[in-house]
């Protein structure tokens, strides 16, 4: 298990982020990925590539595996588990067909959190976190 962080946005630079980490909602409902090779679902996002600002690496992440291309996005605050990232939220307009040339097989739309989580320490809390941020700035 990994001690998780949060930090304010604006008190780490962000050329340390390393990944954005994208919660997201389509109609109400919170979506959730499932690797190729995995049983469980994961929250979208991934790795920051090298030229690549964190915003730019959140509208890929997010289209690569939730086929989303129309969104709104917020940065909500900055996370550390081994290196610093970035955490937003996205509230998703327009879904198209995900892209089978990426690692996600499908999508869920889903009430709440589900129980079966790949990363469930880090997914639960960056959870919590957007809920939090969600209903403090009334999205």
């Amino acid at each position: 298990m990994f001690e998780v962080n949060f930090y304010d946005l604006d008190t780490v630079d962000e050329k340390l982020f390393t990944r954005a980490v994208i919660v997201c909602r389509y109609n109400n409902k919170w979506i959730y990925c499932k690797h190729k090779d995995r049983e469980t679902w994961e929250i979208p996002g991934g790795h920051i590539e090298e030229g690549e600002d964190y915003l730019s690496a959140a509208k890929r992440e997010l289209y690569e595996e939730t086929g989303a291309t129309e969104f709104d996005i917020y940065p909500v605050c900055v996370y550390s588990i081994s290196s610093y990232g970035i955490l937003l939220f996205a509230e998703v307009k327009k879904l198209e067909e995900l892209p089978n040339e990426y690692e996600m097989e499908k999508i869920g739309f889903f009430d709440d959190e589900p129980t079966n989580l790949t990363y469930h320490d880090s997914h639960s809390k960056f959870f919590k976190i957007v809920k939090e941020f969600l209903l403090k700035s009334n999205k």
